[in-house]
């Protein structure tokens, strides 16, 4: 006997092709079988695909099934690519394709976002050449050549955590030449008079996954990142700073907090507003992690999870409990979210936030001291 769905799905079918014609048999037919085809020639789509954007990709990779298979560019071209931690697969797959490596990058891309495979290229080094298939290229960009010689700086991360990670088998300096350097003033950059004297590169480090090699100097290491920082700042960025009403130092100084407040990225533009909102009131920041800052030891990882009483009374420029407005400098180092967050705030009227009590590491935000109170857990 015939089930009821399929008797349906008969029906449909019949009644488009009458309604379109006989011309229109093979597209009709490729929506309905698109999907279990897919899966048989190409593997299981991503669940990640809502059934719309499964069913187009399964089409779209049956009419390109040959393709596949060839070589995806020009053989004779090798190349090193290098994926840098955070960036996005559309990116490698733009600079396979200027390379050569790929002729048809949206086949590469539709590819791994069929497979869900977007999502877990992973930074690092990988040696692939034109000769290679869209599906081997796939495949290689999950097994990056990740070694000594890539060093990722995280987000929100201190000049010391950052001289105290790089890889000393790789690199000819110590990490003492490297914190001295952050102390050299930088020529040549926009920011370059906005530092203090003596200077201090905290902050303008860019998070960011690295290259490193033997030659390197630690000054040149520091220049890198600083040339990273800078191809961060574009004309909008910059602007939002200005609208904000700060110089690009205050800004980064504010990203900077920011990122080591906000756990969850889609938080730091309501973070970031709660600060600007407490000083356009001339309240005080009141924000932990500048105390962490100020105490921080190699001990303690230099952020002391559990502030005391004492460590909230500490006599430091960089204790804003204790003094108004922005701290003297950047407390760590902010990633471009953070920086774009201090950039375009939320609007809100939100003067104070505190975890909520169920660990996610989301915030509860309040706009009264009284509401604030409220979200303290039990």
């Amino acid at each position: 006997m015939c089930r009821r769905g399929s008797l349906l799905r008969f029906l449909i079918l019949a009644s488009l092709i009458a309604f379109l014609g006989c011309g229109t048999v093979w597209a009709v037919g490729m929506v309905f079988l698109g999907v279990p085809q897919a899966i048989t020639r190409f593997g299981p789509p991503s669940p990640a695909l809502n059934p719309f954007h499964r069913t187009l990709l399964s089409i779209y990779l049956l009419s390109k099934e040959s393709a596949l298979d060839l070589p995806a560019g020009d053989p004779a071209i090798g190349f090193e690519l290098d994926v840098l931690q955070g960036e996005p697969a559309s990116v490698a797959v733009d600079r396979l394709q200027t390379a050569g490596v790929v002729y048809d990058g949206t086949l590469l891309r539709n590819y791994l976002r069929y497979r869900g495979l977007d999502v877990s290229v992973e930074a690092g080094r990988y040696n692939v050449h034109g000769g290679m298939t869209v599906r081997e290229l796939a495949s290689t960009l999950q097994n990056a050549s990740l070694s000594a010689d890539f060093f990722t700086v995280l987000e929100g991360w201190r000049v010391e955590e950052i001289a105290a990670a790089l890889p000393g088998e790789t690199l000819n300096f110590e990490p003492t030449d490297f914190l001295a350097a952050i102390h050299t003033q930088p020529p040549g950059f926009t920011f370059s008079d906005q530092l203090p004297v003596p200077p201090s590169l905290e902050g303008f480090l860019f998070p960011d996954t690295y290259h490193l090699s033997p030659e390197l100097s630690a000054h040149d290491l520091v220049f890198i990142m600083l040339d990273n920082f800078e191809d961060q700042l574009d004309s909008e960025l910059r602007a939002g700073f200005s609208q904000q009403g700060f110089s690009l130092y205050q800004a980064v100084t504010l990203a900077s907090i920011v990122e080591r407040e906000a756990i969850m990225a889609d938080e730091q533009p309501i973070i970031a507003s709660v600060f600007i909102n407490r000083l356009a009131l001339g309240m005080k920041l009141e924000a932990d992690p500048t105390v962490q800052y100020a105490v921080g030891t190699p001990a303690d990882g230099w952020w002391k999870t559990s502030l005391t009483f004492d460590d909230l009374e500490i006599n430091s420029l960089y204790n804003t409990y204790m003094y108004h407005g922005l701290p003297p400098g950047p407390i760590a180092n902010p990633g471009l979210s953070a920086l774009r967050a201090v950039a375009f705030p939320e609007k809100t009227t939100y003067l104070y936030f505190r975890a909520l009590c169920d660990g996610s590491g989301r915030h509860a935000f309040a706009v009264t001291y009284e509401e604030h109170q409220r979200n303290t857990c039990p």
